[in-house]
């Protein structure tokens, strides 16, 4: 099996858009994308997957959940909280960069722990 397993589908998304419209999400092995969705969307995803391989998957999302609980109370919001995931900046900053899985370093979202907007 080749992983990721990309599937493009505006419904699921839509019905995991509780909170704000999801453009994508990643619950591995599969990235789910909008049929519209670029290939800035697609590496924002792939960084996940190799985030999620490194944290042994449950581990990503007790963090990644943390993170955000944690962002809620710092930042009040929703958004604040999200852009404020360790997982999320990584993904942000290097989602233009095609190269960069190539050359990414593990645990690269590491140093974004305490690097808040």
């Amino acid at each position: 099996m080749k992983i990721p397993i990309v599937i493009r589908s505006n419904k699921i998304l839509d019905n995991l858009s509780w909170f704000m419209k999801i453009g994508g999400i990643t619950l591995y092995p599969y990235i789910i994308l909008r049929s519209y969705s670029t290939v800035k969307t697609l590496n924002h995803e792939k960084i996940h997957i190799k985030q999620q391989e490194e944290m042994l998957v449950i581990l990503f999302y007790i963090v990644y959940i943390l993170e955000y609980f944690f962002g809620l109370f710092i930042f009040g919001s929703g958004q604040g909280a999200y852009r404020n995931i360790s997982f999320e900046i990584e993904a942000y900053k290097n989602e233009k960069d095609f190269d960069y899985l190539d050359n990414r370093k593990r645990f690269a979202w590491v140093k974004y722990i305490f690097n808040k907007k």
